[in-house]
């Protein structure tokens, strides 16, 4: 474990990073590629949560503005009262 512990600290130095980039990248890579799952979500998993919330976003943003076009056009149609 020393040994590994050396190494990354070696490649992080070489490749300008922190140790817990490196480590995070590793971790990650070793989820994406199944060998590690721990309930952690892969790459294109997260990509796809990314993408949902988006859209998500936006059809809230569309209802929102369709309810409120709905009240707008609601009171053209309510007849004077008298």
């Amino acid at each position: 474990m020393a040994r590994e512990v050396g190494n990354v600290a070696r490649v992080a130095r070489d490749l300008d990073l922190t140790e817990t980039a490196l480590r995070n990248w590793c971790k990650q890579a070793d989820i994406d590629e199944g060998r590690d799952s721990g309930g952690a979500l892969t790459s294109a998993e997260r990509e796809e949560l990314r993408r949902l919330r988006r859209q998500v976003r936006i059809l809230e943003q569309e209802r929102d503005f369709a309810k409120k076009a709905a009240a707008f056009f609601a009171k053209d149609l309510d007849p004077p009262s008298s």
